[in-house]
């Protein structure tokens, strides 16, 4: 089993989680301004990204400039990664490829205290894509511990490029976002992003 293999009752049972669900579980984030660099790359990439219709384009041309204005925010102090393998504990299914991860080191060769786990759903379905995120959250609240990273919580996405929906990870309750963030939101976007990262920063 990979990540991308579990349903949701399966990640669920299968590390004795809780799921918590409420809508504007992050209304209150403080919105993070968009850069005059971000503007130009989603004007002119979001319409083109959602015409070429394949997750290749909405992952270059609308994420991850996204996730690579976080890592400017903070002074490029912490890590991106994309496409990387991410095995954590392969008897328990915590194996395989993600699609992104933030992580508070800045060493960009090696994961070392991942935050943030962004999984880009497929079928532009986003609930399609929570089992798959909750698993990497989970793999990441391991990794961290096993590594002795003192991170509270860990934070999830689940996006096609124009809609995302925020998870946190802590403890064992897994609280889930019902509400939806679309692309014209993008200062609420970079907001959960951002305040992810800063509240996990020692």
């Amino acid at each position: 089993m990979a990540y991308s293999d579990f349903k949701l009752i399966e990640v669920i049972d299968s590390f004795g989680l809780v799921i918590y669900e409420s809508s504007g579980l992050f209304a209150n984030v403080q919105e993070q301004e968009c850069s005059d660099l971000l503007s130009t790359i989603l004007r002119e990439n979001v319409d083109l990204a959602v015409a070429i219709s394949s997750e290749k384009a909405r992952s270059e041309m609308i994420i991850s400039p996204i996730l690579l204005e976080i890592r400017r925010k903070f002074n490029y102090e912490i890590s991106f990664f994309s496409g990387v393998d991410f095995t954590v504990d392969s008897q328990r299914g915590l194996n395989g490829f993600c699609d992104f991860i933030l992580s508070l080191s800045s060493e960009q060769l090696l994961v070392r205290s991942p935050v943030v786990v962004l999984v880009e759903s497929k079928n532009e379905n986003l609930r399609s894509g929570l089992a798959q995120c909750i698993a990497e959250m989970v793999a990441a609240q391991l990794f961290n511990e096993r590594g002795g990273n003192q991170i509270k919580a860990i934070y999830g996405a689940v996006t096609i490029g124009t809609i995302w929906q925020f998870l946190k990870l802590e403890g064992n309750v897994v609280s889930i976002d019902l509400s939806e963030y679309y692309i014209k939101d993008i200062k609420k976007i970079l907001g959960i992003l951002y305040g992810a990262i800063a509240q996990s920063k020692p």
